[in-house]
């Protein structure tokens, strides 16, 4: 991790920890950050934090708002805001029947009685998650070939529903990166980070025409010097073709495995 990321995380766990009164059983980083493929501007900092005691509701107000607060405090520092994941209590997590947890997301933030991680998060996690509070690994095992590919599945349907149209979004191309992982994933029963599968799906011809997906690989790689340039919103407001010329080779790899 670069030492900003790092002096984030540390901070935030330090806040988390607090907000808990020191009832942590441990706090795990995955994604892209772990996975050397973490881009501010565009990427997530993956994290779950888990309990060893049940989360109050007093708690779950402090944690609400946590991410924001510190990034009030330190003048906008973006990385704050980059924290996505979950504050849950570990039995809970087990059993899959939560009485109270926090989620912070992409949308925002809300205490709630409901979650799941998908399969490549699961993945993630239990292979490459790194331990930054607690020292212990991630305790669960990693899906088996068939929950994986049935979340590969569940990807293809949200591509085909979702992304017929794009808008100058930087997530637009982002797509194309989901769609060469998921390939990956069929053929090799994996998770690799985002960047990784683009560079293996170019480098294995998989696409008729990757001139698409070597340009959102160069913009992954300084995504805030793209971010509002106007040719680029440009291209990225029409890129929904593109994305579903690209699922249907996805579609194929799928039926192969099925």
């Amino acid at each position: 991790m670069r030492d900003e990321t790092t002096e984030a995380v540390s901070k935030m766990v330090g806040e988390i920890v607090a907000a808990l009164d020191g009832r942590v059983f441990g706090i795990w980083l995955y994604g892209s950050v772990v996975l050397k493929d973490f881009r501010l501007g565009w990427s997530d900092i993956d994290f779950v934090a888990l309990t060893d005691c049940e989360i109050t509701e007093d708690q779950a107000e402090r944690l609400l708002m946590l991410r924001q607060g510190l990034s009030e405090r330190e003048n906008g520092n973006p990385y704050y805001r980059s924290f996505e994941g979950i504050i849950a209590n570990l039995e809970e997590y087990r059993t899959d029947t939560f009485r109270r947890l926090v989620y912070w997301g992409t949308s925002g933030q809300r205490i709630t009685d409901t979650f799941e991680h998908d399969a490549f998060s699961k993945y993630e996690l239990a292979v490459c998650s790194q331990p930054v509070y607690g020292g212990r690994k991630w305790p669960f095992p990693k899906p088996e070939r068939a929950e994986l590919v049935q979340a590969v599945r569940s990807h293809y349907e949200t591509i085909r529903k979702y992304a017929v149209r794009t808008d100058s979004n930087l997530y637009a191309c982002g797509w194309l990166l989901d769609i060469a992982r998921c390939i990956h994933t069929l053929r090799y029963g994996d998770v690799i980070s985002k960047t990784e599968a683009g560079l293996w799906a170019v480098e294995e011809n998989i696409f008729r025409d990757d001139k698409p997906l070597r340009r959102t690989i160069e913009i992954r790689k300084n995504p805030l010097l793209y971010k509002e340039e106007p040719e680029t919103k440009q291209w990225l407001a029409g890129l929904g073709p593109v994305v579903q010329e690209y699922a249907d080779v996805l579609e194929k790899e799928l039926s192969i495995v099925l």
